[in-house]
């Protein structure tokens, strides 16, 4: 007697399987339907089917089923299974978003560099790209202002494999500092910036339990300003601190850093042309 398959579907149209994949918490994925990139925060069980909840870069939520062959983990088609209980968490980002490289060492620093504007800013860009700009080789810089900015920029030397990234605080139309950035032709240069008069701004308020910035009046120092408005101490040293202490990751800071801190490193680390 012959004996048949119960599935009669030719070998040619069934799909190959795919490796199950046990949504642990930062697992960074892909949705194949909607293209959604996010961190995995939870599964839950409902009543249609188990779903996972993802986190995009900007904080942004989206639920979705936990369909078979419905997620891409690194490039490849993955079904995402609930975590067993009690299961290892291991995160899988570092604190920009970027895929975590267990053991990679520091790359010998480039020759491009990124120059921000204060030690603060600097301080803030290492506590959040700090591992990938290891891992890419490159240095930042801080300035203590850019008024000189042109000056600094022809005493660097700017060329094709040497790249100079520049991010500017409080860089709107009409600015001082926009002023001082449109003077900076080099097409091995690139300026970008954030419309915050200071890089504390570029901290969410969510994520030191205040409503929100400050408005600070025209004349006054803006830091001590803020601290006034708050009831902090009028250090602004410590106040930076206890700032800097609250940022975790990319989530604390807004879209407007992100983005262009992002685009600066992209920039430095292309190939030459």
């Amino acid at each position: 007697m012959r004996s048949y398959q119960p599935d009669l579907t030719p070998p040619w149209k069934r799909s190959a399987p795919v490796p199950e994949v046990p949504a642990d918490p930062d697992l960074v994925v892909e949705e194949v339907a909607t293209g959604f990139c996010g961190a995995v925060i939870r599964c839950e069980k409902t009543a249609e089917g188990p779903t996972v909840t993802l986190e995009d870069r900007f904080g942004k939520h989206r639920v979705f089923p936990m369909a078979p062959r419905g997620f891409l983990l690194e490039g490849r088609v993955v079904t995402l299974v609930r975590p067993a209980a009690g299961g290892p968490v291991r995160p899988a980002r570092t604190a920009s978003g970027s895929v975590a490289v267990p053991g990679a060492r520091a790359r010998v620093a480039r020759a491009g560099r990124i120059y921000v504007e204060g030690r603060h800013d600097a301080e803030l860009v290492e506590r959040v790209w700090g591992d990938d700009l290891r891992i890419e080789g490159v240095v930042v810089e801080y300035l203590e202002g850019v008024d000189d900015l042109p000056a600094i920029v022809d005493a660097f030397g700017p060329a094709p494999d040497a790249r100079l990234g520049v991010l500017v605080d409080h860089l709107v139309p009409g600015s001082k500092e926009s002023r001082i950035a449109a003077r900076v032709t080099d097409g091995n240069v690139l300026v970008v910036g954030h419309p915050y008069i200071d890089v504390w701004e570029a901290v969410k308020p969510s994520s030191l339990g205040i409503p929100g910035w400050p408005r600070v009046p025209r004349g006054q120092d803006w830091k001590t300003g803020v601290c006034r408005a708050l009831g902090w101490p009028e250090n602004t040293g410590a106040a930076w601190q206890h700032i800097l202490s609250k940022v975790r990751s990319y989530k604390d800071l807004e879209p407007e850093l992100l983005g262009r801190v992002e685009h600066l490193i992209d920039f430095v680390t292309a190939p030459a042309e």
